[in-house]
């Protein structure tokens, strides 16, 4: 089986998390992650174009082959559902120049496929994720451990599977 490099994205104005997994089959293995950050201090537009120039770099690092984020589904912060939908578009902005295919997961599915139920809490998710990876300690901040999540149920639902466990 061939080996592919997935990452894992969770989008936000101030931290946006990647995870970076290889996959063979659907056996994975942690290669990196992190947030990027940016400040509230800075001119909007400055942020935007950091988490791009971060993300770059991130992908030129890496080399991923592909890509997994959660969809956006309901906020109850307007503004905030905003920001988070700006930089969205700028993760899939910067995939789509990279040629880096993008699949979007909703946030139940990414319960499901890493905890094997719908209905998990972000700390169950942070701890599967840690299990599932082999890790001492569970990934964070909470926004790296999402984006893994998220290309973990990427490797999974591409390999056929509804969950590993």
């Amino acid at each position: 089986m061939q080996k592919r490099r997935v990452i894992g994205i969770d989008p936000g104005l101030a931290h946006t998390g990647f995870g970076v997994i290889d996959a063979t089959g659907n056996n994975i293995r942690l290669v990196s992650y992190g947030v990027i950050e940016t400040s509230p201090d800075e001119e909007h537009g400055t942020r935007l174009l950091a988490i791009y120039n971060r993300l770059l770099a991130v992908l030129q690092e890496f080399r991923p082959v592909q890509a997994a984020m959660e969809e956006l589904y309901f906020a109850r912060n307007v503004t905030s559902a905003l920001s988070v939908s700006e930089a969205k578009g700028v993760v899939t902005m910067c995939l789509a120049q990279h040629a880096i295919p993008l699949n979007m997961y909703r946030p139940n599915q990414i319960k499901h496929a890493v905890t094997g139920t719908k209905t998990a809490d972000k700390k169950t998710v942070e701890q599967y994720v840690k299990i599932l990876l082999n890790l001492e300690t569970e990934p964070k901040p909470d926004h790296a451990a999402d984006a893994l999540a998220a290309a973990i149920t990427h490797v999974f639902s591409t390999a056929g599977l509804d969950y590993i466990i």
